[in-house]
């Protein structure tokens, strides 16, 4: 029978959480599978990753085959490193002891360069948020002096809303004696249409002076018959 090591998808949608599984080549990859020898959690920064070493390299002995992802998991914690120390060690080519030593300062090793890593991440962290944090203070500062500007407009605006009225009575008066001037001015006109209203009728009070000489007429007539008679 044909071992792979491979992963077996868990997890939520979009979260994605993987066994690391040693199974018959001919299962599904969600299948059934021979023994569960660790857990793949790619969601944290780094890479979360558990491992039983010694089942993983046992089967690495009987011949199991890992898949790309997996040996990089096996990889990464030193599993493929003790199953070729161990390979050495059965040939005589190192003891047991310097096979574990080696393994040990290489585990020591990587858990430095883990640990490096992580207190890097948790810098950048800090310096994100602070980058975040200073962004977010500069952005209420001009959120508040535009909140301030805007007051200091509407301010202005009610204020010459309040004053306007003032011009307005005060254009008003002085308007005013315009208007009178003109009443003024147009006043003696007046006065010389009402003087020629009044002067009018002595020219009708002539007319009587004529119908005396008509009447005066008839008396001289009355002479000249007198006389002839």
């Amino acid at each position: 029978m044909s071992v792979k090591i491979r992963l077996q998808r868990h997890g939520k949608k979009g979260k994605p959480f993987y066994w690391v599984v040693a199974a018959d080549a001919r299962s599904k990859r969600d299948g059934k599978f021979l023994e569960k020898i660790g857990t793949y959690n790619p969601n944290t920064n780094p890479a979360t990753i558990d491992l039983n070493l010694e089942s993983a390299v046992q089967w690495l002995h009987n011949g199991a085959q890992p898949t790309d992802t997996a040996r990089a998991i096996l990889s990464y914690k030193g599993a493929l490193l003790k199953h070729h120390l161990d390979g050495g060690v059965r040939k005589g080519a190192l003891t047991q002891e310097q096979a574990d030593a080696k393994l040990a300062a290489w585990l020591d090793e990587k858990a430095n360069k883990v640990d490096t890593k992580k207190a890097g991440l948790s810098k950048a962290d800090e310096a994100a948020k602070a980058k975040a944090l200073k962004a977010e203070k500069e952005a209420n500062a001009k959120r508040i002096a535009a909140q301030a500007e805007a007051a200091k407009v509407e301010e202005v605006a009610e204020v010459a809303e309040v004053e306007a009225p003032a011009e307005v009575v005060e254009t008003v008066v002085e308007e005013t004696p315009a208007v009178e001037a003109v009443t003024e001015e147009a006043a003696p006109e007046v006065e010389v249409e009402a003087v020629a209203e009044v002067e009018a009728p002595a020219e009708v009070e002539e007319a009587p002076a004529v119908e005396a000489v008509a009447e005066e007429a008839p008396a001289a007539e009355e002479s000249n018959e007198e006389t002839e008679a």
